[in-house]
C-alpha cells in the first residue's frame, strides 16, 4: 500500500509538468485553450506548472538519494 501511495504522490506532479508542457506547446502553435483568456497567460501558467512539477520530482529524488547516501559530498546536509 505504501508503494502505491508513493506512486500516486509522484504521479500528480508528473501530470502537472506534462500539462505545463502542453500549455506552452499550444501557445507556441497559437492554440488558445478555453480557461485562459490570453496566450501569454497560458504560457506563464504552463511554465509555472512545469517548474512546480519538475521541482517536486527533483526534490523527492534528492531527498531519497540523501537518505540512501548516494549523493556527492557537496549535496550532503550539513549537521
Amino acid at each position: 500500500m505504501a508503494r502505491m501511495l508513493a506512486f500516486i504522490v509522484l504521479l500528480i506532479p508528473a501530470v502537472m509538468a506534462g500539462a505545463g508542457i502542453k500549455f506552452m506547446r499550444d501557445t507556441l502553435f497559437g492554440k488558445l485553450i478555453s480557461p485562459f483568456p490570453w496566450l501569454w497567460l497560458q504560457f506563464i501558467i504552463g511554465i509555472i506548472f512545469f517548474l512546480i512539477g519538475l521541482g517536486f520530482f527533483a526534490g523527492f529524488l534528492l531527498h531519497r538519494d540523501r537518505k540512501n547516501g548516494k549523493v556527492a559530498p557537496k549535496f550532503q546536509k550539513q549537521k
